[in-house]
């Protein structure tokens, strides 16, 4: 096939698929890329697979482990030690444990930003003026040696210890003393694009003065609260300040500075990096690098802080580890949402964070080329879906683009076990899906639109037995409008405005679906097409589009129907504390223009003519007279297998032929001695009425009201006969009752 016939088959297809491809390149330039701030939505999406895909291969990774432990302030030591926050005494003795235990490292994931008071001075403030002056010497004397933030300061130079802080947006929140800026940058920090806080919460100066560092312990969730990355560092007040776990780890390997490796962005900078000794920590723009978890929550040893005060602990353990201290105690647990659980201990955060920093391998990086390779591969992935897809049939697109994703997928999972890099994998698949879905869509358009088009107009119209007969022979119908012999049906719920007043919107939604439902299937399984739902009033057709044998026998056997099915209704809705109802129908046949009629902005297959308007005025007046089915005389002549009423002979709104209407009763074979006593009964009065024998039409027409009380029909003839008794219409009367309402 040449070149110039492929362009005219598959042209659409192409140029779509080209499209696409650029649209997925432009969404992971715009919205993808970490430092955008467009695409929350996206991002999210990105974050889900980035969640799926750590978790499902944390089992895969190899790792290498740091001694850390977490020493957990839980109920226990609450109930051993005393309610939240302790003496300052305490946390000296905490402090003096575990450096005895060896540890190398202590990071507190705790603030101390308020003093603590000294029992001395207390007394001496309670005292006043009373105190005598020994007294006051002997308080001043014994002060320093119960001063627990001494007795705490003192100890934090047995170990290396680094002391956690707050930073706050809001500028008059400033409490505690900050430590000195332990980085070295060539730029100045406020040129870096790295979180800037306006205030800070922390500690006390004393504390602080004796503490061999200082972090923050702000998390950094992502727009949907998942904890993915972690901020390494933030600006305050024109300085740079550590991570809580940054700081640990520069303890850790004794390094005196941490150095900001940055890179020109445009016509600023951006971060490319953190230095921590000899070895280069790969970071965002923002300075933030990802959580490198190590599993799921308590992933790390955790020790309670009651059995560090106890001496109760494993020495070896604790041995040149770095222990972290936190709380889960209720009331002051700090707990996260993070990508391998919910719930999640925010210092065990710190403690993944702090081993990814001395082991740098760990940490899953997107280095900066990694947009211009999804680029890449959008454009080599996506030109080999507009040449392969338009070509296949819709199994061939599944498999085609299942096994494209699971190599693409493949290839992400290879990426991120074995070099631990990050690739992005949203654009990549929503672009192959998206191919799929619209390139197959547009094939299948191309191929079957004459299939499509029938099935689009008849599909919640006509049985599906119908439909496939049309789909497999569309030239047995026609759209055009043309002239043909129609049975239609009205339905409408009587009393209808009435029952819809006393429901609100929900439950009225719930009362028409329970009738409407089983009233369409019922109208299917009679071979009719639905023409419309308007409101509570359904409108149905037989003989078109496809030629129906015997319709208008066919068409009152579903009014029959309807009317079981309405009748078995009641009971549900009365359970459903629903109103009860009943329906009536008017059924006509005669010719009728059907076919696809409209306007360029709405079609729809329908019916138009006299014809169709007698069968909608037959329905009005099936309340008139007390019945649920009327149905014409033309109908009525091709029912031979049914057993119908003479009801009366009518003039309709708007029509001067009288038409007769009868009610269908039951089919011949169903007919019980006394329906048939009483019809026999019924023909005899109807022939004297049209006879005007009125006496004997009146005596006929009462013994059936006594007969049968709750019938209307013999009322309104008993009254009717007595009219025209005292004003008879004379000769030329042809029997009619002319109705002046619809």
């Amino acid at each position: 096939m040449n070149l110039p016939r492929l362009w005219r088959k598959y042209y659409q297809q192409w140029l779509c698929g080209i499209c696409l491809i650029a649209l997925f390149i432009l969404l992971q330039l715009l919205t993808l890329s970490p430092a955008s701030p467009y695409g929350e939505a996206l991002k999210r999406l990105e974050g889900l697979g980035y969640d799926l895909r750590l978790k499902s291969t944390l089992s895969m990774q190899s790792r290498s482990f740091l001694p850390i432990v977490i020493v957990d302030i839980d109920e226990p030591s609450l109930k051993q030690v005393g309610r939240f926050p302790w003496s300052r005494h305490v946390m000296a003795r905490l402090q003096s444990q575990l450096a005895d235990a060896g540890v190398a490292v202590i990071a507190y994931d705790i603030l101390f930003s308020e003093p603590e008071l000294n029992p001395a001075q207390q007394v001496l403030d309670h005292l006043s003026n009373t105190a005598t002056p020994d007294v006051v010497q002997a308080l001043n004397a014994l002060a320093p040696s119960i001063d627990a933030d001494e007795a705490f300061a003192s100890r934090l130079q047995d170990t290396d210890t680094v002391l956690g802080l707050l930073f706050e947006h809001q500028p008059e929140i400033r409490v505690g003393t900050l430590p000195e800026s332990i980085f070295f940058s060539s730029i100045s920090a406020t040129a870096l694009p790295v979180p800037a806080f306006a205030g800070h919460v922390a500690n006390v100066t004393e504390l602080q003065q004796n503490s061999p560092g200082s972090g923050f312990i702000n998390s950094a969730p992502d727009s949907d609260g998942f904890i993915r990355n972690s901020m390494l560092l933030a600006k305050h007040q024109g300085q740079l300040y550590p991570a809580l776990a940054l700081e640990a780890a520069r303890l850790y390997t004794m390094a005196e500075q941490v150095q900001v490796v940055t890179k020109p962005f445009g016509a600023g900078y951006s971060v490319e990096g953190i230095r921590l000794g000899t070895a280069l920590i790969p970071t965002d723009d923002y300075g933030r690098v990802n959580v490198p978890y190590r599993g799921p929550a308590f992933s790390f040893p955790y020790v309670s802080a009651a059995d560090v005060l106890s001496g109760e602990i494993d020495s070896a353990l604790f041995d040149q580890a770095i222990v972290f201290v936190g709380t889960s105690a209720v009331g002051h647990a700090d707990l996260r949402t993070t990508p391998v659980g919910v719930q999640y201990p925010g210092v065990e955060v710190h403690a993944n964070v702090l081993e990814g920093l001395v082991f740098p391998e760990l940490l899953p990086s997107r280095p900066n080329w990694m947009d211009g390779a999804i680029i890449m591969l959008l454009l080599l992935l996506g030109f080999l879906c507009v040449l392969v897809l338009p070509r296949l049939e819709v199994l061939g697109i599944a498999v085609f683009t299942l096994c494209l994703s699971a190599l693409f997928v493949a290839l992400s999972t290879y990426l991120w076990v074995v070099l631990r890099l990050d690739l992005p994998q949203v654009a990549v698949l929503a672009m192959l899906v998206s191919q799929a879905m619209i390139l197959g869509s547009l094939g299948f358009v191309r191929e079957h639109k004459e299939r499509l088009q029938i099935k689009s107009i008849f599909d919640q119209y006509v049985p599906p037995a119908h439909i496939q007969a049309m789909l497999d022979n569309p030239d047995s119908v026609s759209m055009e409008g043309e002239k043909r012999d129609i049975t239609v049906l009205f339905a409408d719920i009587r009393s209808f405005t009435t029952i819809s007043e006393s429901l609100d919107a929900g439950r009225l939604k719930s009362y028409l679906n329970q009738y409407f439902s089983p009233i369409t299937r019922i109208i299917f399984e009679h071979q009719g097409t639905i023409d419309k739902y308007v409101g509570d009033m359904v409108m149905a057709f037989w003989n078109a589009p496809l030629p129906v044998a015997q319709h208008p026998e066919l068409a009152v056997r579903c009014a029959m129907a309807m009317q079981e099915q309405v009748e078995a209704l009641q009971a549900p809705m009365r359970e459903q504390s629903l109103p009860p109802f009943k329906i009536g129908i008017g059924l006509n046949t005669g010719d009728m223009n059907v076919g696809d009629m409209g306007s360029e902005y709405r079609r729809a297959y329908t019916v138009l003519g006299d014809a169709v308007n007698l069968g909608s005025r037959l329905e009005g007046l099936t309340k008139f007279y007390g019945v649920g089915i009327l149905i014409n005389e033309t109908t009525y002549a091709q029912c031979p297998g049914l057993i119908c009423r003479p009801i009366d002979k009518v003039k309709v709104k708007g029509k001067n032929q009288a038409v007769t209407v009868y009610e269908p009763i039951c089919s011949h074979d169903a007919i019980s001695p006394e329906i048939s006593d009483e019809l026999e009964a019924h023909k005899q009065a109807w022939s004297l009425y049209l006879s005007q024998q009125w006496q004997q039409a009146l005596s006929a027409f009462t013994k059936l009201k006594e007969r049968a009380p709750e019938r209307k029909i013999y009322t309104l003839m008993s009254e009717r006969i007595l009219i025209l008794q005292a004003d008879p219409p004379g000769a030329q009367w042809d029997g009619s009752y002319t109705h002046t309402s619809k």
